[in-house]
């Protein structure tokens, strides 16, 4: 799905806490809504004020008031007609929780507001009267976000600063010793010039790192030195020439400069700043902010220290630290890298999600997700800047993918959310030293043709991402405009998928490649526009691809408008291949979001199928209440499993409708189930008798990449029926491992955008959608045959005949004929009556026997054909193509040419 950027701006205007008013006298210098809360100290929220100038202020008529983080209505609470003098506090006490074990200092003011304990919006107004608006006129108004039970905002330099920093909850009253701003202005003559302010305190950066999650220092001004170990575009990582040898405290820190950092890597720093945790991602990071009386001296550096993941007790001891990481990295996800400079790697292999291999719940499956927590990190490019150009870790050829590698990297240990949103979930990344000496392996690289399955029928299953011919912009596929996708709404709120006709026609172009690539006997299709034009649309574009009528849409309900949502499942197929029996029908039961569609087939020699095509309700847009039983359980399934249950229960019943009007029990199940392997829709199938067969074919099988792991959400399940008819099962993965930049979008790109990266699209099958395709061959035979003498004969249908360690002489007879070749099969068959065009050669299991992999073995010299005798051909293998090794001969094929034979004449 597209982003929509309302949502990253907002996220980025919260991601800190901001004052509109930072230079009034009487300002908002503490906010706390977590009083009370579970892990909470104290027992009430509180709202505390200060004085910053240099004259008394009255605060009578004045008042404090609060609304939630995107409210626009404010409740009051009205401040104590007292004189606020300069340096002093006043503390606002609010609501109380249920939690806490301390009371707050006495409060000066007392309300029973209960405040938001992660966000919100507190202003300081010179009235009584409610306020009205998100942003109303006021004297202060502070807005705070992220924080928790046991952090507060709190405004820098005890209140005289103009920024915020995230620091324990420290209340203060009006009878809490002054603390008068140095350079609070005078409101008359100059006063005699006073004694110099005391210096801060040195302290070493393991001083002030402490062997805790939190500084012990917060919110005190400190002085200390280290060696700048790495710039960043608004501060930079400075580490203790000699640490203090405890592994529970780091040597290095942060240094927030908010904008170009003055100092250079392997200079001696020694600052001047204020300590402070920066709330991000979940966690903290602490850090020294406002540094001031800089100076420097050069040719100074620090080893890096050797560690390796997974790290016992966590990275928190190395934060701000320089390390050397131990590789190879796997990479997990290419998500934010184009946008966020951001990759996600992992030690000790590709992470998998916990859920997609164990029941949610299990001890497996939760000792699964502390691994994987433990092993991954995100590379992460040092930058708070977006779209930045060079896209960053692009590897050699400029397209990096999931499950490609990383050698050891020298970087500087961070902590933060793994997208530019504060709010985003955190992990531990590492910002390498110099993102030029990072080593790159290409350990999954792209794959031209799609895998082989296998058969005499092929289908797929593809997710094509919001394959829309109406546009957000009004525009059609067809040039029309001013349209919309859903009545009563505009084209940008109802439409997904492309922006404009040019965004349509590159989105287009992807799919078809990928598509035709895969050359399907019949396709379900999920996230197409639910009208009758979008799938008409492709079929259109597909079979010019092919420049003939190749394919068609499935006759019937499938062919319209399926059920109300914008998106809907359908069934593509060739007429050439497969036969519809009767017309496609849908399942409008009410469980289903998104109506199941169902198509019957009957290849040419009779055999019959059912094709299912679904796409379960997603993962997100979550219940409000948590006692919705569609709620996160957070046990990994995400929001909706209960729905997502009911579903697969219904698909059950609905399946035995099928095989009833049908005729035939063998039935196939593909789509986007929206729920991993082994998540409660799926086993609720395979506990009843279907058979998921991406697990069956498959030691790890993946279709998505969500949070740095990779499972299937996309699957093809079958009858038990028709499970031993599968040939095949695999997904194509030409979308999950690829970087988002490859998509056909034009935003964040150039030359749309000035100042990103070069558009790295191309019109082929990468990065087409998000889901990869699944692809399944299925073996529909009239008779199956199993050699067992030196001589075997098919029948006039078409015949699977499977050739283990024998050296038989075959022949088919009439029909289709498939000869298949076991592990145990070592060659000196003869074929008597092969045909091409019509008959197969399987040798899969033959040439992985012999360790060939090629993906094209007649192209790379693994699979040879040559003439012997007047117009026989000789099939022969080669372990190593132009190798040492001996090459043996397979197969004798009576009155064939080597010319009448091609790739479609096997299957590898």
């Amino acid at each position: 799905m597209k982003l929509r950027p309302l949502v990253a701006l907002l996220a980025a205007a919260f991601a800190t806490p901001f004052a509109l008013n930072a230079s009034a006298a009487v300002v908002i210098s503490q906010v706390y809504g977590g009083g009370g809360n579970g892990g909470a100290t104290l027992k009430n929220d509180f709202i505390e004020l200060f004085n910053n100038g240099s004259a008394p202020v009255s605060l009578s008529g004045w008042s404090v008031q609060y609304a939630s983080a995107a409210g626009t209505t404010w409740a009051v609470t009205t401040l104590p007609a007292v004189d606020l003098q300069p340096g002093q506090y006043l503390l606002v006490q609010q609501a109380a929780g249920t939690g806490g074990t301390t009371a707050l200092p006495t409060p000066d003011a007392t309300g029973t507001i209960g405040m938001g304990g992660a966000a919100g919006k507190v202003a300081l107004s010179t009235s009584t009267g409610a306020l009205s608006g998100a942003s109303p006129a006021a004297a202060d108004l502070v807005a705070y976000a992220s924080l928790t039970s046991t952090t507060a905002s709190v405004r820098a330099d005890n209140g005289c600063g103009t920024t915020f920093i995230t620091a324990a909850p420290l209340p203060r009253n009006t009878a809490t010793p002054l603390a008068p701003c140095a350079n609070a202005p005078a409101p008359g003559p100059a006063p005699a010039p006073g004694p110099a302010p005391a210096p801060a305190a040195f302290k070493h950066i393991y001083e002030i790192q402490g062997s805790g999650a939190s500084s012990p220092l917060v919110g005190q001004s400190v002085t200390t030195e280290g060696v700048v170990t790495r710039l960043t575009n608004n501060g930079f990582y400075m580490q203790s020439l000699v640490g203090d040898g405890n592994a529970a405290t780091s040597d290095g820190i942060l240094v927030f400069t908010s904008t170009a950092p003055t100092v250079a890597v392997g200079q001696l720093a020694r600052l001047t700043g204020t300590v402070g945790e920066f709330s991000t991602g979940g966690g903290t990071v602490t850090q020294l902010t406002s540094p001031s009386g800089i100076s420097t001296n050069p040719g100074y550096s620090v080893t890096p220290t050797a560690i390796s993941l997974p790290v016992a007790g966590g990275l928190e001891a190395y934060e701000g630290m320089l390390v050397t990481l131990a590789g190879p990295l796997t990479v997990g996800q290419t998500s934010f890298q184009a946008r966020f400079g951001q990759l996600t790697l992992a030690a000790g292999g590709r992470l998998e999600t916990p859920t997609n291999k164990y029941r949610a719940g299990s001890q497996q499956a939760i000792a699964m997700a502390a691994s994987n927590a433990a092993r991954l990190v995100v590379l992460e490019d040092g930058s708070s800047l977006q779209n930045v150009d060079p896209t960053p870790f692009t590897g050699p050829t400029g397209a990096l993918r999931g499950g490609d590698t990383v050698a050891s990297i020298t970087g500087v240990v961070d902590y933060g959310p793994t997208t530019a949103s504060g709010g985003a979930p955190g992990a531990y990344r590492i910002v390498p030293q110099t993102n030029a000496a990072l080593q790159y392996t290409l350990s999954n690289p792209r794959t031209t043709t799609p895998p082989s399955v296998g058969g005499n029928v092929k289908l797929s299953a593809f997710n094509v991402l919001n394959y829309f011919t109406t546009f957000t912009n009004g525009a059609t596929a067809d040039g029309g405009s001013g349209q919309t996708c859903a009545a009563g709404q505009s084209a940008s709120a109802s439409c997904r998928g492309a922006n404009s006709l040019a965004e349509f026609n590159r989105q287009r172009d992807k799919i078809v490649a990928a598509l035709s690539a895969i050359d399907a006997d019949a396709v379900g299709l999920m996230e197409i526009q639910n009208n009758a034009v979008a799938t008409q649309n492709l079929v259109a574009a597909l079979n010019a691809r092919y420049g003939s009528s190749v394919y068609a849409v499935a006759p019937g309900l499938a062919a319209g408008v399926v059920g109300t949502d914008a998106i809907k499942t359908t069934v593509i197929y060739k007429p050439a291949k497969l036969s519809p029996v009767g017309t496609s029908v849908i399942d409008n039961d009410a469980v289903n979001n998104r109506p199941t569609v169902a198509q019957t087939f009957a290849a040419p020699n009779g055999l019959k199928f059912t094709l299912v095509v679904n796409h379960l309700k997603s993962k997100g847009s979550c219940p409000s209440s948590s006692s919705d039983p569609d709620a996160d359980q957070r046990d990994g399934q995400g929001c909706h499993n209960a729905t997502r249950v009911a579903q697969a229960d219904r698909l059950r019943s609905f399946v035995a409708t099928l095989q009833t009007n049908s005729g035939s029990n063998d039935v196939v199940l593909v789509g986007d189930f929206n729920a991993y392997g082994m998540e409660d829709p799926i086993t609720r199938l395979t506990d009843n008798g279907f058979v998921d067969q991406i697990g069956r074919f498959n030691t790890l099988g993946y279709s998505y990449v969500f949070d740095g792991a990779v499972g299937r959400l996309d699957h093809a399940i079958t009858t038990s029926s028709l499970s031993p008819k599968v040939s095949g099962a695999t997904e194509w993965h030409i979308n999950a491992d690829e970087s988002v930049a490859h998509d056909y979008n034009l935003e964040f790109k150039k030359p749309a955008c000035a100042t990103c990266a070069a558009d790295p699209y191309q019109p082929t099958v990468y990065r087409s959608s998000d889901h990869d395709p699944v692809i399944m061959g299925l073996n529909l035979y009239n008779t199956y045959i199993t050699a067992a003498g030196a001589s075997v004969a098919g029948t006039a249908g078409d015949d699977l005949i499977t050739v283990g360690a024998l050296r038989p002489t075959l022949t088919g007879g009439a029909g289709r004929d498939q000869f298949a070749f076991g592990t145990g099969f070592t060659g000196g068959a003869t074929l008597t009556d092969f045909t091409p065009g019509s008959d197969i050669i399987n040798l899969r299991a033959v040439l992985r026997t012999a360790g060939v992999t090629a993906e094209a073995p007649l192209t790379s010299g693994h699979v040879i054909c040559s003439r012997t005798g007047a117009s026989d051909s000789l099939i022969s293998m080669d372990p190593d193509a132009t190798g040492p090794a001996s090459r043996r001969s397979l197969l004798l094929l009576k009155n064939v040419s080597c010319g009448s034979l091609s790739a479609g004449s096997f299957q590898f």
